[in-house]
């Protein structure tokens, strides 16, 4: 293999080895929980920061953030505009406190707070269907990106990261990928902001091909496209192409073929042409929007946009405040007032990042617009420097770029599996190595059973899955267990039910079926906004109704949980 594919192919074995050796350096006899699931407590502010924006920034943020404004434009903007609110929520109402209180895990955490084992059992189960859902897109992420640049089935990049993450995280637990996870965050920094600076270079000594606003996209120049699995598309406007392979069910040999506007079948493994000026051909499942649409915020003109808008806004926000493996990060913090200087860190290491999808995004709609035709959106980002650089400066862009996409799914799979497996070990209470080796391995393992159904999902509409999961259920019970007095662990225990039930029903549904059109649809789509609420509620109201089962330690818990370290020694 030579070119693009070789680099790709390259570029993460090379990372690979340079974390692994980091993970090594790194390691310590790793015998007591502390070491497993804490690194001893240890973790300086800036250190952290850099670990929690390195595995929160996952095949979603890196991958799917520039496919979505690709897709849909300036409405996608508010997801990282929510995720980084939403540190700024962890900071303000979770991070300190929940350090204080001594957990590893939220289960922990929950037990400690409500003295209910049952209810442990329930934030267990939560905090593993979270770190599935969010493995998932870590997964498939890595399979689009092997498929993209070397043509290997989607399989091979599931092997890398399932083969990869375990080997990092059983070198010494928490005190093992901390390094890693932090000097990851810098390579997938500067994995798109050299490739951007290059590619803006390029864009203005080729000059603009034409304003954003000017309609619909179209091919600048003839583009060859190869579908690789059968796609239905709206055609924007009449196009005669050469097509060799299924269209609309007749078998083309390489002639010319006129396609009207509107609908049109594509069969796998067919090539079409098009002519230079010709409108690209847009995935069904995605809006054929005019630049000024593009551009605007709200300026689709679908159904429900506002719901879905402000639903997967509140999803995101909510979400990271109760993802596992980010506030399993702040248990590695010297003191709550460390904690809390991480947390302050993190949303300007997330906003430096998100800079560059949004750059991506923009120039894929100039210069790949055909993914717009095979709705593999998610590849934006590594096939620009092809498009814009070929030869051999565009491949080592590309292998940089690859290489940055393996640093988010490997980071972001190591922490999800000690939240996951460190989660499950304490619940089993076999504490110790061997206990967090077989829950890691589980936690990994469990995944792969779904992901033959993520293949025509993107990684963004996973992820927000996984977050819609912890808005609903684990959000809720943090926020209320920390601030409020009443909580009991039957009304968490409702919440939980209530909250994390339907949502995981939505998130199957939307999984493994094709949503009816109108509203159900678009709640099983993003229904953080009614499920999210009714948890709150719910935790609420049954808390009342139970109100003489409060636990006798309440008063001595939140005093430990809002008192500075010193104030309380003393």
């Amino acid at each position: 293999m030579t070119g693009p594919g070789a680099v790709a192919l390259a570029a993460p074995t090379v990372l690979l080895g340079l974390t692994a050796a980091l993970a090594l350096h790194r390691r310590r006899s790793a015998r007591a929980t502390g070491d497993l699931l804490a690194a001893s407590r240890g973790v300086t502010p800036f250190r952290n920061a850099s670990a929690v924006g390195g595995e929160y920034i996952s095949a979603a943020a890196f991958l799917g953030t520039a496919g979505l404004v690709l897709a849909y434009g300036a409405d996608m903007l508010w997801l990282p505009i929510a995720a980084t609110a939403g540190h700024v929520l962890l900071l303000a109402f979770v991070t300190a406190p929940l350090r204080r209180s001594g957990a590893y895990t939220l289960a922990d955490f929950a037990e400690w707070r409500l003295g209910s084992r049952a209810l442990r059992h329930l934030v267990t189960g939560c905090v593993c269907v979270t770190g599935w859902f969010y493995l998932l897109p870590q997964f498939q992420g890595a399979g689009v990106t092997l498929r993209v640049l070397t043509g290997a089935p989607d399989w091979a990049g599931w092997a890398v990261v399932a083969a990869a993450t375990p080997a990092l995280v059983l070198t010494g637990g928490m005190r093992g990928i901390t390094a890693v996870q932090a000097a990851q965050y810098w390579v997938k920094v500067a994995a798109l902001a050299l490739p951007a600076a290059a590619l803006i270079g390029m864009w203005h000594l080729n000059g603009e091909p034409g304003p954003i606003g000017a309609g619909v996209p179209r091919f600048e120049q003839e583009t060859r496209v190869d579908v690789r699995t059968d796609v239905t598309v709206t055609v924007p406007g009449d196009v005669t192409v050469t097509a060799r392979g299924t269209v609309d069910g007749a078998h083309r040999h390489g002639g010319t073929v006129h396609l009207p506007a509107g609908r049109h079948t594509i069969g796998r493994e067919t090539t079409v042409v098009f002519p230079a000026g010709t409108p690209v051909p847009h995935a069904e499942q995605l809006p054929v929007l005019d630049g000024a649409t593009w551009a605007t915020p709200f300026g689709r003109g679908e159904r429900h946009e506002l719901f879905r808008t402000y639903s997967a806004m509140l999803g995101v926000l909510l979400g990271t405040m109760g993802l596992p493996h980010v506030l399993m990060r702040f248990s590695t913090s010297t003191s709550g007032g460390a904690a809390r200087r991480t947390a302050a860190i993190v949303p300007a290491l997330l906003a430096l990042f998100f800079l560059f999808p949004a750059l991506y995004g923009t120039l894929g709609r100039l210069y790949a617009p055909e993914l717009l035709m095979t709705g593999d959106t998610d590849a934006t980002l590594l096939l620009l420097p092809k498009q814009l650089l070929p030869g051999p400066s565009g491949a080592l862009l590309t292998g940089l770029v690859t290489a940055g996409a393996f640093a988010a799914f490997i980071a972001t799979s190591c922490g999800l599996a000690v939240a996951v497996g460190g989660t499950l070990a304490q619940c089993a209470r076999r504490a110790g190595p061997a206990a967090f080796r077989r829950g890691v391995l589980l936690a990994l393992a469990a995944p792969l059973v779904l992901l033959p159904a993520t293949e025509t999902r993107s990684a963004a509409g996973l992820v927000t899955m996984a977050l819609a999961v912890s808005a609903c259920s684990l959000c809720p019970l943090l926020v209320l267990g920390i601030w409020w007095r009443g909580l009991t662990a039957a009304g968490a225990a409702a919440g939980l039910v209530t909250g994390g039930g339907l949502a995981v029903a939505a998130g199957l549904a939307r999984l493994l079926h094709d949503p009816p059109g109108g509203w159900p649809a678009t709640v099983l789509d993003q229904p953080a906004l009614l499920i999210a609420p009714a948890a709150f509620a719910t935790m609420v109201a049954v808390s009342l109704l139970t109100r003489r089962r409060v636990p006798r330690h309440t008063d001595r818990a939140l005093r430990r949980l809002h008192l500075p370290e010193h104030l309380r020694a003393g």
